[in-house]
């Protein structure tokens, strides 16, 4: 029951053990999911309470080089800012409750200051109805007397018995944060699980089947959550990587796991033995998932070339639930079905023909007018492409939470009743021992704004308010403006917007080494897996071609407000600045995900008739179904996790879902058999050395009947 060894690869042999594993000692590979489920499930969803919202950091730059002088020098700490609406806030009885909070929170341990909001400019609205608490901490604290610090202030404030009470900013923003992404994996996965679990009954037309998916799938999400805790005890981990990876994870391991199960059900038509039917389904979509795991994977190392510390943890993060899902599908679901396969009944057999009728309608229509075919489909997908051309990013704030969070409401309340620009983090210059008076002088020009305070050895601290929002182009121009006038002076510039202005320089300077290394891993596993150079030049053009149109989608919609309103969005005037790189990444890992769905068939085809054209034709016909399933169910996960109303996860979630249903469709189905029928026999060529390498070294997959031959010999 073996599966056969001769003229296959190294994964090859990796494969036929982890086929062994899982048909001899199923209830052992069971069980040891089933703890991992546990620990994923108890100790990862720790995660939660150690989620970091520093996502500008980038350890090198100015900015942050800036802001660590000032974590040590400054004896001043982080800050949280309480806001209370009411009638009238001079109302006596409002006012001695607002005074005696304050007084309370002064004595609070780890409280460096609050001043008096009656008696401090700027901190009652001139409309008399609400007015600003700022806490300061102080600096220095360990993160459990700050946290104590933080909770007991904002519980102090919140006594208060007025209209509204809002507290947020500072590190309570994280907490706020992280609980509306628990909240919203919560909701997401109860809204997309059992949509899945009924297109699934669609598509296998039992229950047996359809569950089994979503034993995968449960793993994902419970190897999203241990990865992440993992990664968050050596390095920060984004508020942003519970969302992207638990959707991730459950969408990939729904995928890996409908390709094997299809495959499963294939291979049951020509074998009564169960155990013989998961070798071979191990044996061939087995390779598929395991090249498409790796080649997801590869997607994402180029989210390593960047120093960022969110796009590193999230690269490793999702790289290491990619790994998951691909084991879960390779051990676990064989493990799975045979201890249960076989009360799931084959593929119903289907005259010649029949199967796949009209993916194979497709193939031939574009193949046959493959000029006219790329003719239309590449212009139209380049000029969906367009508006990602004048694609800006910042930060943002806190417009892009949902209204129900308590940091959008202090936002929306501030905004209603204060001035613009009110609570807008200053750019901070730091002027440090060695700055001459002259150059102090023009910093201090500026802006009418600008405020002094001295530090403790000789370092001056020079806050400038900006006009307009926090990283807009009125702030980061006041960055430049600064540094243009220091010259050689000892003089750095930190704050959202310096940190901001360094982001962009950082993906600037980078961005085209990342691509370099994902393009030359991409090629790579492409060639290892077909053994030709021109098929990995196509693929990776035409995923561009999809990527780009979703990527002008989302700038359309999230940048210029187009449509916004109906995903209960706003227009922002620029992107969340971790939205492109993520769509950018795991977008293109996925659209490589199907790509070696329909070329494993395509493959089959052309080794088992010779006949290239044939080969295009009897590979969409054979993958269509699961190419476009899988790509359904992977919208529907994203969709679910679009309905938490938080404009960054919007983002990648409309970018992630555009990205899949453009690739799987107009892409995969029409652009694919069109660009392989230009090529002609050409799409399989590679040069003689190359092709001594790769019959040493790629992938050499038998198909079913090469199998049966080789046994009976």
């Amino acid at each position: 029951m073996s599966i056969d060894a001769s003229h296959t690869s190294q994964g090859g042999t990796v494969l036929s053990a982890l086929a062994r594993t899982a048909t001899r000692r199923p209830l052992t590979v069971i069980l040891f999911w089933v703890l991992f489920l546990l620990l994923g499930f108890g100790l990862g969803t720790g995660v939660f309470a150690r989620l970091s919202d520093n996502v500008p950091e980038v350890p090198g730059t100015e900015s942050e080089r800036a802001a660590q002088y000032l974590d040590r020098t400054d004896p001043t700490g982080e800050s949280i800012t309480a806001v209370v609406e009411g009638v009238a806030v001079t109302d006596p009885g409002l006012r001695g409750q607002v005074e005696r909070a304050v007084t309370d929170v002064r004595a609070i341990a780890g409280v460096a200051a609050v001043p008096d909001p009656y008696t401090t400019r700027g901190l009652t609205a001139e409309d008399g109805r609400a007015l600003l608490i700022p806490v300061t901490l102080t600096g220095g604290l360990d993160d459990d007397a700050e946290e104590r610090a933080v909770d007991a202030a904002a519980d102090r404030i919140k006594e208060i018995d007025a209209l509204e009470v809002h507290v947020s900013g500072g590190p309570l923003l994280g907490t706020q944060i992280g609980e509306r992404a628990q909240e919203d994996v919560r909701n997401a996965e109860l809204i997309s699980l059992p949509v899945v679990l009924a297109l699934l009954l669609v598509v296998f037309g039992g229950l047996r089947a359809a569950g089994l998916p979503l034993v995968i799938a449960v793993s994902g999400i419970a190897g999203a959550f241990l990865a992440l805790f993992g990664f968050s005890q050596v390095t920060d981990i984004s508020v942003y990587a519970i969302q992207v990876t638990t959707m991730l994870g459950l969408g990939l391991a729904v995928d890996y796991a409908l390709l094997m199960l299809v495959r499963f059900r294939e291979e049951r038509r020509h074998t009564d033995d169960v155990v013989e039917a998961v070798h071979r389904t191990v044996g061939a979509a087995g390779r598929t998932v395991l090249f498409s795991g790796f080649t997801v994977a590869v997607s994402l190392t180029g989210l390593l070339v960047f120093p960022s510390v969110f796009l590193r943890s999230m690269g490793l993060a999702v790289a290491a639930v990619v790994v998951i899902d691909m084991l879960a599908a390779l051990t676990l679901l064989p493990a799975l079905l045979t201890r249960f396969g076989g009360r799931i009944p084959p593929a119903k057999t289907r005259a010649e023909g029949e199967e796949g009728r009209v993916f194979a309608r497709l193939a031939r229509f574009s193949a046959r007018h493959r000029v006219a075919v790329v003719a239309v489909v590449v212009p139209v997908l380049l000029v969906l492409a367009l508006p990602a051309a004048g694609m800006k990013i910042q930060i943002g704030d806190a417009t892009q939470l949902p209204t129900s969070t308590e940091a959008r409401q202090l936002y929306d309340t501030v905004d209603a009743h204060f001035p613009p620009g009110t609570g807008v983090s200053p750019v901070t210059v730091v002027l440090k021992p060695g700055t001459d008076t002259a150059t102090a002088d023009r910093i201090r020009a500026l802006s009418p704004t600008a405020q002094t305070r001295q530090l403790p050895g000789g370092t001056s601290i020079v806050e400038i308010q900006p006009s307009g929002i926090v990283d807009g182009k009125a702030a980061t121009d006041l960055v430049q403006r600064v540094r243009d006038v220091r010259g050689d002076t000892p003089v750095q510039v930190t704050g959202p917007a310096a940190r901001l202005v360094d982001f962009r320089a950082m993906l600037s300077d980078r961005a085209p080494w990342a691509a370099v290394t994902v393009l030359i891993g991409i090629f790579a596993l492409l060639f290892a897996f077909t053994g030709s150079v021109l098929i990995p030049l196509r693929t990776i053009l035409t995923t561009l071609l999809s990527l780009g149109a979703a990527l002008g989608a989302v700038v359309w919609v999230f940048q210029d407000g187009h449509l916004a309103g109906v995903l209960g969005a706003e227009g922002l005037g620029a992107l969340s600045l971790t939205a492109p790189p993520l769509i950018i990444a795991i977008a293109f890992g996925l659209a490589m995900d199907y790509e070696l769905f329909i070329l494993a068939r395509m493959r089959e085809a052309r080794r088992r008739t010779g006949d290239d054209q044939d080969a295009v034709v009897t590979g969409l016909r054979r993958s269509g179904r699961v190419v476009t399933c899988a790509a359904l169910l992977l919208a529907v996960v994203f969709g679910a996790f679009m309905t938490g109303g938080f404009s960054p996860i919007l983002q990648i979630g409309l970018g992630l879902t555009l990205a899949v249903l453009i690739d799987a469709t107009v892409v995969r189905m029409l652009l694919v058999p069109a660009t392989m029928a230009l090529l002609g026999r050409y799409a399989w060529w590679a040069p003689k050395p190359l092709r001594r390498v790769h019959d040493r070294f790629g992938l050499h997959e038998e198909a079913p009947e090469q199998r049966e031959l080789s046994r009976s010999n």
